[in-house]
């Protein structure tokens, strides 16, 4: 297989050490890339409100892969190229679904403008104030990019495969982190999805790629690239999906794969 000509890679898990940040090492792999006019793609569940101590480690700029596809953002411009919004009457008929069925389960948003909450939605951040609180009907708008649905006290997966099988036809439904915490967007919207149209535009076909993950919202991604990594101690479900399967988050897994690849 020839070298690739672009890297899309998850960040919590993949790229950042356990500790959140990027190494010495995966930054000057990243630099290296940079100088190769190598685009690095973040990829990832993350909104842009937990980006900004990153910017730098892409050179302040390039393209960026946000809420789990729900928007594209331009770093140098920092702003929103484009975004792929949640339906509202879907996601009231997703709330009203999973607060039937599972009873406990509260609501969030991401929005292209920021973050929302219900109020029995726990704050995993020291200080909320601030942040619009109200029931989900109240706070939804045509911004919406990602709506989160939290329960405290079902085991993750079997709240994933739960919803799943609820609302698995309303909207994408995945989950990315150690708590019961799923994450929707709208149906057909994937890292995958806004990946394939991000690499229409730059003209560079799946097999130009390659792709690091370690979580269910990594399947699709992995998946579509021709090439693809899942992170040692990654969920079992993405190393069975991945062609390979590089060192851990812990041990600068991308950046041993990437330098071995590229002959940095």
């Amino acid at each position: 297989m020839s070298r690739p000509r672009l890297v899309a890679t998850d960040l919590d898990g993949t790229l950042l050490s356990p500790d959140g940040t990027v190494s010495d090492r995966t930054r000057r792999v990243l630099q290296q890339l940079d100088a190769e006019g190598i685009p690095v793609v973040f990829v990832t569940g993350r909104p842009i409100r937990w980006m900004e101590m990153l910017w730098s480690d892409v050179g302040g700029h390039g393209l960026a892969i946000c809420s789990n596809g729900g928007m594209v953002y331009d770093v140098m411009r920092r702003e929103v190229r484009n975004a792929l919004t949640v339906p509202r009457d879907l996601a009231l008929r997703v709330g009203e679904t999973l607060r039937r069925a599972v009873p406990g389960t509260s609501f969030a948003l991401e929005k292209t403008t920021g973050f929302a909450r219900e109020a029995e939605f726990a704050s995993r951040h020291p200080d909320s104030s601030g942040i619009p609180t109200g029931r989900l009907e109240a706070i939804f708008d045509d911004r919406v990019v990602k709506l989160l649905a939290l329960h405290d006290e079902i085991a993750p997966e079997t709240y994933w495969r739960q919803a799943r099988e609820l609302v698995g036809e309303l909207v994408e439904v995945t989950w990315s982190s150690q708590w019961a915490l799923l994450e929707m967007s709208a149906l057909g919207v994937t890292k995958a999805s806004t990946l394939a149209r991000l690499c229409v535009d730059l003209g560079i076909g799946p097999e130009e790629v390659v792709a690091f993950g370690d979580m269910p919202n990594d399947i699709a991604m992995l998946e579509w690239a021709g090439r693809s990594y899942a992170m040692a101690g990654g969920h079992e479900d993405v190393r069975r999906v991945a062609g390979d399967v590089a060192p851990g988050n812990d041990e600068d897994g991308v950046a041993v794969v990437l330098s071995d690849l590229f002959g940095l």
